[in-house]
C-alpha cells in the first residue's frame, strides 16, 4: 500500500482569510482508476489544457461541473481524501521570531502536511505504508525548497508517521509537481480555489468603471456553489468558513473524505487592525 498524496497552495493574504493550502490524497489501489477516469473525461469534454480554478470562465463552466462531478465521486466513495486549511486573519499570531516569520508559508505548509489527514490514524496494522508527495511547484529559492524537502522526509522519524508505520522510500519520491502533468492536482486546485474566492467574498467584486460583476465572476460563483452542493451531499450543512468536527471519534481526522482545518497558532490574538464583513459598507472593486 502507498499513499499519493498532491498538495497546492492558494493566495498568502486575503481579505478575511489567508495562506490556504490544499491536498488530495489516493491510496495506491485506487490511483489508476482515479487517474485514468479523470484523464478521460477531460478527453469526452475537450478540454486540451491545464484545468485551473484562474481559468474558470463561462464558456467552460458546464464542462468543469462535470469533471468536478466526477471527482466528487472519488470523495463520496472515499477513494480521494481532500482536506483544506487556511487562517483568519482575525487572529494573529504572537512572538513570532523574525526566522518564523520569513518561514511562515513552509511552516504552514509542514503543519498541514503532518496534521490534515489525520495521518496518523491511517493505518493500525503492522504493515508498512510508503507515501509519495507532489508539491505543486515551490515559489522561494532552491535552497529554501530544499530545506522544506528535508523537514517533510524526517516526518517519518515522528510519532505522527512511526504510530502508523508510515515512511518514505527515498528523498527523492518527494517532489515538485508541474500541475499540468497531474489532473488530480489539477482538481484539487479548482476545489481549493473556490473556496479562497467564496470566504475573501470575491463573489461579490464589481470591477472598477463598472455597475454589475463580470461574467467570470458570475461562472465562479456558480461553480463553487456546485462544488458547496457537492460537499453537502456529504455533510450537509457544512460551514466552509470553521474546521470540520470530528463527532466525538479523533480517528475521524483520517476517515473523513472531506475536511477543512481553520488554522488558529496557540499563541494568538484578536487583530485590532482587522476588519469583519459586517463592518465593511464601502463596495469591493478590483481592477
Amino acid at each position: 500500500m502507498q499513499y499519493i498524496v498532491y498538495c497546492d497552495e492558494s493566495i498568502k493574504r486575503g481579505e478575511y482569510f489567508s495562506n490556504f493550502y490544499g491536498g488530495s490524497l489516493v491510496r495506491s489501489i485506487h490511483f489508476n482508476e482515479v487517474k485514468s477516469t479523470l484523464e478521460q473525461k477531460k478527453k469526452e469534454l475537450n478540454i486540451n489544457s491545464e484545468v485551473k480554478w484562474q481559468k474558470v470562465t463561462s464558456n467552460y463552466l458546464d464542462k468543469y461541473m462535470s469533471l468536478i462531478e466526477v471527482f466528487f465521486d472519488f470523495i463520496k466513495n472515499d477513494m480521494v481524501k481532500i482536506r483544506i486549511m487556511f487562517t483568519h486573519n482575525l487572529h494573529e499570531p504572537i512572538e513570532l521570531s523574525k526566522t518564523q516569520r520569513d518561514n511562515e508559508y513552509f511552516l504552514l505548509y509542514y503543519q498541514f502536511f503532518k496534521h490534515a489527514f489525520g495521518l496518523k490514524y491511517s493505518n493500525n496494522t503492522s504493515n508498512k505504508i510508503s507515501i509519495y508527495p507532489f508539491f505543486d511547484q515551490l515559489p522561494d529559492t532552491k535552497a529554501k525548497n530544499q530545506e522544506f524537502i528535508d523537514y517533510i522526509y524526517n516526518l517519518q522519524r515522528t510519532d505522527v508517521f512511526e504510530s502508523a508505520n508510515l515512511f518514505f522510500n527515498s528523498k527523492d519520491d518527494i517532489a515538485e509537481a508541474k500541475s499540468h502533468n497531474h489532473v488530480i492536482l489539477q482538481c484539487l486546485d479548482v476545489v481549493l480555489g473556490s473556496m479562497e474566492f467564496r470566504l475573501n467574498e470575491k463573489h461579490k467584486i464589481i470591477p472598477e468603471g463598472h455597475k454589475r460583476r463580470g461574467k467570470r465572476t458570475i461562472a465562479k460563483e456558480k461553480l463553487y456553489k456546485f462544488i458547496n452542493s457537492q460537499i453537502r451531499q456529504i455533510y450537509p450543512n457544512f460551514n466552509i468558513g470553521e474546521s470540520t468536527g470530528i463527532q466525538g471519534v479523533v480517528e475521524n481526522r483520517w476517515n473523513h473524505p472531506y475536511r477543512h482545518w481553520k488554522f488558529i497558532s496557540i499563541d494568538s490574538r484578536t487583530n485590532g487592525s482587522y476588519v469583519s464583513k459586517k463592518k465593511k459598507v464601502s463596495p469591493i472593486h478590483s481592477t
